[in-house]
């Protein structure tokens, strides 16, 4: 692995700590972490009340590649739906409600991160 690869992949696993910790905060609860199947990858799996919550996370330390919204277009959304629905399946459970959510997490040179949670992208 490149030192780039290396860093982007420690700026990923850092933005999805500080994602799940927010979302923890903010009452969720988290099922699973970068669960996979032949379909893809999702980053985080929670519940919000009865709500399977699947959530994908983009860290970025500035927006000159864009903003994380900006990284998560039509087909990737239909992706995680599909990734939600499998997840569910393989676990056994019913929700009677899912929603995939953003949480994008910019990361400047100095200071906290700041995160943003877009419910039902």
């Amino acid at each position: 692995m490149t030192t780039t690869a290396a860093a982007r992949q420690a700026l990923g696993t850092y933005g999805e700590s500080v994602a799940a910790r927010h979302l923890v905060e903010q009452g969720l609860v988290l099922l699973d972490r970068n669960w996979r199947c032949d379909v893809g990858e999702v980053d985080l799996v929670l519940r919000e009340g009865h709500v399977l919550v699947v959530c994908e996370v983009k860290t970025r330390s500035n927006d000159a590649c864009g903003t994380p919204h900006e990284a998560v277009g039509a087909e990737k959304r239909g992706r995680l739906g599909l990734l939600a629905e499998r997840w569910a399946a393989e676990h056994g459970v019913t929700p009677p409600d899912t929603r995939i959510d953003l949480v994008a997490v910019l990361r400047p040179p100095r200071g906290p991160a700041v995160v943003e949670h877009v419910r039902g992208i």
